[in-house]
């Protein structure tokens, strides 16, 4: 009897893994493997040594010139015990182009390299502004069907346009949910391949009259741009970004087994380096004396649009209702680059936020906490 229920359960595994596979639910096998093998629960900011990788190449190093005033002064208490509450990995603060301010936590240091998630949304914006700047695309307005013919059949997706995907108005059958796995979003993030989790989904509206926040966007994005700089993402974003940004560490860019970027996110790098992109915009676009994107499209990107609820640019979130104005990357569990004109300054704060209580417009309310506190102290 206890031979035939074995054998019997066995027949109930392999039946399920079958259906998994014959469906298109094989990427859960991974899922599983990487988080609850590994004592987690779900994704991680340290998960990226487990999937494949592309690396963004550094070039000679600019590391960040340190303030008279350097961690002189402590952050406010009420700020540092949000930040322990939250499991914050990092905070840095940059001031007048220096650094201010740094701390780690919980064993992180200024060379750990945790996952950015969704702020790679806004860096994969950057080089679209880049490639569009070098004419190899021809604009916002380019026409998706231009890249992948296949679009000039598909109901409503005629009208998608990289602007529309760049601004969350790609109208796209997709459902921004993390914790079902079952949905897009884990297949993108744990499968083998992007095009089969983001190609020919369908639309639920035209392109360019709904906001609605979708990782999909940015992947559809994402192969739009690798076919018109005709090399890997990572390695644009190296020449592009990484090197006359003067970035101190190589990052890696994670990608599905067929060598694609996930470029709605998953950029693995460090705290100072990833300040290094914020500072980009207070500089104009600059590093130094040295033209790296065009000051106008950084103006298009953090101009709120209507469809979002003056919240949303193009990658970048925005709050002009607060009394010190801001706008920031961001990523799934608070991960975030802060600038903020005002003070001359850019925050960053990477971690594990798994709670994070949002305003009307669906924007983290942590985010203003940590820019009145610092500026009120700093």
């Amino acid at each position: 009897m206890t031979k035939k229920i074995f054998q019997g359960f066995l027949a109930i595994i392999a039946l399920t893994i079958a259906l998994m596979y014959s469906f298109g639910y094989s990427y859960l096998f991974r899922g599983i493997r990487e988080t609850y093998l590994r004592g987690k629960t779900g994704s991680s900011i340290d998960d990226g040594p487990y999937f494949p990788f592309n690396i963004i190449a550094k070039g000679d190093p600019k590391p960040w010139v340190k303030d008279s005033l350097y961690n002189r002064k402590p952050l406010p208490n009420a700020l540092v015990q949000e930040l322990k509450n939250t499991s914050t990995a990092a905070f840095l603060i940059i001031k007048n182009g220096k650094l201010l301010h740094e701390e780690y936590w919980d064993g992180y240091h200024q060379n750990s390299k945790t996952n950015s998630f969704s702020m790679a949304k806004a860096v994969t914006v950057l080089l679209l502004g880049k490639a569009i700047e070098e004419k190899k695309i021809k604009s916002l307005n380019q026409k998706y069907s231009d890249f992948y013919d296949n679009y000039k059949n598909i109901p409503l997706g005629k009208d998608l346009t990289v602007g529309n995907l760049a601004t969350m108005e790609a109208g796209l059958d997709w459902d921004e949910n993390y914790s079902n796995p079952f949905l897009p979003n884990a297949k993108a993030y744990y499968g083998n391949s992007l095009a089969e989790a983001v190609f020919l989904r369908g639309f639920k509206v035209k392109p360019g009259t709904k906001f609605e926040y979708q990782s999909g966007s940015t992947q559809l994005l994402g192969f739009a741009l690798r076919k018109a700089v005709d090399q890997p993402i990572a390695e644009y974003a190296s020449e592009k970004l990484w090197k006359p940004l003067g970035m101190e560490q190589n990052a890696e860019w994670s990608k599905d087994e067929n060598g694609m970027e996930k470029t709605f996110c998953c950029i693995h790098s460090n705290a100072r380096d990833f300040a290094k992109l914020g500072q980009l915009f207070l500089d104009n676009g600059k590093s130094g004396n040295l033209p790296v994107i065009s000051p106008e499209f950084l103006n298009l990107m953090k101009a709120p649009t209507k469809q979002s609820g003056n919240a949303y640019g193009m990658g970048l979130w925005i709050n002009n209702d607060n009394a010190i104005s801001h706008y920031y990357f961001r990523g799934l569990y608070g991960q975030y680059i802060i600038i903020v004109p005002e003070k001359n300054m850019v925050i960053v704060r990477t971690g594990s936020s798994k709670s994070q209580p949002k305003d009307d417009k669906g924007r983290p309310q942590e985010v203003a906490l940590m820019v009145n506190e610092v500026a009120r102290s700093f």
